[in-house]
């Protein structure tokens, strides 16, 4: 019998005190090899190269080469290793640019070891890892885009490139009467607790149903829509004002 799944991690961060604290808070979870620490982009590019991790905790700020940068170097020469953004900020400056440079996940250094797991977990399974602060920043900016008149190509862009224009004018106000793309009812309402940025496990809560049954409802939801992880899904249900259901 071959044992579970080790996801293999590199680090990279220019301050030694927290890339070490990271090093070793992610030695404690199970499940994760750290392969590698870099100091700086171009050091975390030449240790992609070498040791082809599954995935990068990707600084932002660092010399010589910055996070952005060199999320781009990685998920243009190295496909199969996924970036999830660790860093101190959570501006559009910083986030945008990250998510348009093909990071699939984003955290602030005050995220746990939990939801550091589960960042690496989601993005390893195809989805983005997006803490729900982020997700929940993503969400305003489009509103604002909307509110504005514009067609929101920056914000979606930085998702993934592929989430689509924001309409002009607001969203439709309350729940959709009759989802869209053949949503059941369910699929639609546990799309609204996603751009909510509710976890799978915290849908399941609330929903009183077991996680099992979120991961069915999200996996047939976003066969319907055509989006591939949270962050399309949360510019797909603002698109056509679908909320989640009252606490």
């Amino acid at each position: 019998m071959t044992g579970p799944a080790v996801t293999r991690v590199l680090v990279a961060d220019d301050q030694t005190v927290v890339r070490e604290g990271i090093v070793m808070l992610l030695g404690l979870l199970p499940g994760i090899e750290v392969v590698g620490a870099a100091a700086d982009g171009e050091e975390a590019v030449a240790l992609v190269a070498r040791h082809r991790p599954d995935v990068v905790l990707m600084d932002l700020r660092m010399p010589r080469c910055d996070g952005v940068e060199a999320t781009r170097r990685i998920r243009a020469g190295y496909p199969g290793t996924e970036v999830v953004v660790l860093t101190t900020y959570a501006d559009d400056e910083s986030l945008f640019p990250a998510l348009r440079a093909g990071a699939r996940g984003y955290l602030t250094k005050d995220a746990g070891g939990e939801e550091i797991a589960r960042a690496i977990a989601d993005v390893r399974s195809g989805a983005a890892g997006l803490s729900p602060q982020v997700q929940l920043r993503l969400l305003e900016r489009l509103s604002g885009e909307a509110a504005a008149g514009t067609t929101g190509t920056a914000g979606t862009a930085g998702v993934t490139g592929a989430a689509g224009p924001v309409p002009s004018g607001e969203p439709a106000a309350g729940p959709v009467a009759v989802p869209p793309d053949g949503l059941t009812a369910r699929e639609a309402e546990v799309l609204g607790l996603i751009a909510e940025g509710l976890s799978n496990t915290e849908i399941a809560r609330r929903l009183y149903v077991s996680p099992a049954t979120v991961k069915t409802h999200i996996n047939n939801l976003f066969a319907k829509t055509g989006v591939r992880d949270r962050a399309q899904a949360v510019a797909y249900a603002f698109r056509h004002g679908i909320t989640g259901s009252p606490q």
